[in-house]
């Protein structure tokens, strides 16, 4: 039996792995992205995906690069700030608030927000018919041999394609990065996001706003109007016990303490979606290359879902192959995979570094800590060069 070939065999059917699959198109490969099942694309089906992510300028230029933004852009709300609120004690107390605002840095806001069940909905639509893609659902990835010149892929339904380069996006716990014999290491909080949409009276005015108190921080994230009234994301992390304490609780009584924990900042919270959870952990792969092999976005790198890092993140990482990809006729080829690892293994150290210790001060109920939560965001506010400096180094790119 003549076995199939692509040129880009990519496993992993998430946001980051869809956009991937328009932009190596874009770029003239064939691609085949297998997954063992089909992203979730309604709010109220099991699974859904209610956190939102804010898309910052370089996300939304490698989605321009691969004609998926005309997509996402209906509904997404721009970026045009991020507020700080530093609290204590419960109810909280507000002890400081800064705002960073978009214009210190760019012409334009800092991104664009979506939820990210939309964002897969959208992404589905853009590549539905697309040449050059085929899209397999409800089949996973296997196994590999490498050989020098490609990799023969196993497919969960038993079939065998022959691929230049294989892409690992399938999240934490990857297969293809186990196939590859690459490890990682883990950092365990014990914390669990609880991850709703809420409406509220006042507007949020394109701006999103982060809480912190101990246990993690609770993050709005501005949506369009829902009925009329303005909306947000919320992303909530709290110890894992807490987290299910809370989960517990009706709609309403969760609404009544998550308007406390937003100090009725934006007056009263109600809860309009349903509720998921998910486990707060740190990742890192201790390599991003294999013979024929790229390991991208979560199969690369976990991190808290603080400051919008996450799924930027991972979107850079697809920037950096796709720059490392210009011109070659082999898109596997060893010269390729030695400057994607050259672009992004140091980055992606220093931000998991990075957001590991934010975490750990922010979350904790330490007075010595919380102290020193408020002095860091008074010294990062209140001198420019510094604001500016914390700002673009948020924003990443390549």
């Amino acid at each position: 039996m003549a076995r199939e070939h692509t040129d880009i065999l990519i496993a992993g059917g998430g946001i980051a792995g869809l956009t991937a699959a328009a932009a190596f198109a874009s770029q003239g490969r064939q691609v085949t992205l297998v997954s063992p099942a089909p992203p979730v694309v309604a709010q109220q089906e099991d699974g859904s995906d209610l956190r939102s992510t804010a898309f910052l300028q370089p996300a939304r230029d490698l989605f321009d690069m691969a004609g998926l933004w005309p997509h996402l852009a209906p509904k997404a709300i721009p970026l045009e700030g991020l507020r700080i609120v530093d609290t204590v004690d419960w109810p909280p107390r507000t002890r400081d608030s800064r705002e960073f605002r978009s214009e210190d840095i760019l012409d334009g806001p800092f991104g664009w927000n979506l939820l990210n069940v939309d964002t897969n909905a959208a992404l589905m639509s853009a590549l539905e018919g697309r040449d050059g893609i085929t899209l397999r659902f409800g089949t996973g990835f296997a196994d590999m041999l490498t050989r020098d010149r490609e990799s023969i892929v196993r497919l969960s339904d038993g079939t065998r394609l022959s691929a230049q380069l294989v892409v690992a996006m399938d999240g934490r716990n990857s297969a293809v990065r186990a196939a590859a014999g690459i490890d990682v290491d883990v950092i365990r909080y014990g914390q669990t996001a609880l991850a709703f949409t809420v409406q509220h009276p006042l507007p949020h005015g394109n701006v999103s706003t982060e809480f912190y108190n101990e246990g993690g921080p609770f993050t709005m994230v501005p949506l369009p109007d829902v009925d009329g009234q303005p909306a947000s994301a919320i992303v909530w992390m709290n110890p894992s016990a807490k987290a299910q304490n809370l989960s517990s609780l009706s709609s309403e009584e969760l609404s009544d303490i998550a308007s406390q924990r937003a100090c009725n900042m934006f007056g009263p919270l109600r809860i309009i979606s349903p509720i998921r959870h998910w486990p707060i952990a740190a990742q890192k792969a201790r390599a991003l290359t294999a013979p024929r092999t790229a390991i991208l976005a979560e199969a690369a790198h976990v991190v808290p879902p603080i400051g919008a890092q996450g799924l930027n993140t991972s979107l850079n990482d697809l920037a950096a192959l796709l720059k490392a990809m210009e011109g070659a006729t082999d898109p596997g080829a060893p010269a390729v995979l030695a400057a994607y690892n050259k672009a992004r293994a140091a980055d992606i150290s220093r931000r998991v570094q990075a957001i590991d210790l934010f975490n750990r001060i922010t979350r904790s109920g330490l007075p010595s800590l919380q102290h020193l939560r408020l002095s860091g965001l008074k010294a990062i506010h209140g001198i420019a060069p510094v604001r500016k400096a914390v700002m673009r180094a948020g924003m990443g790119g390549n």
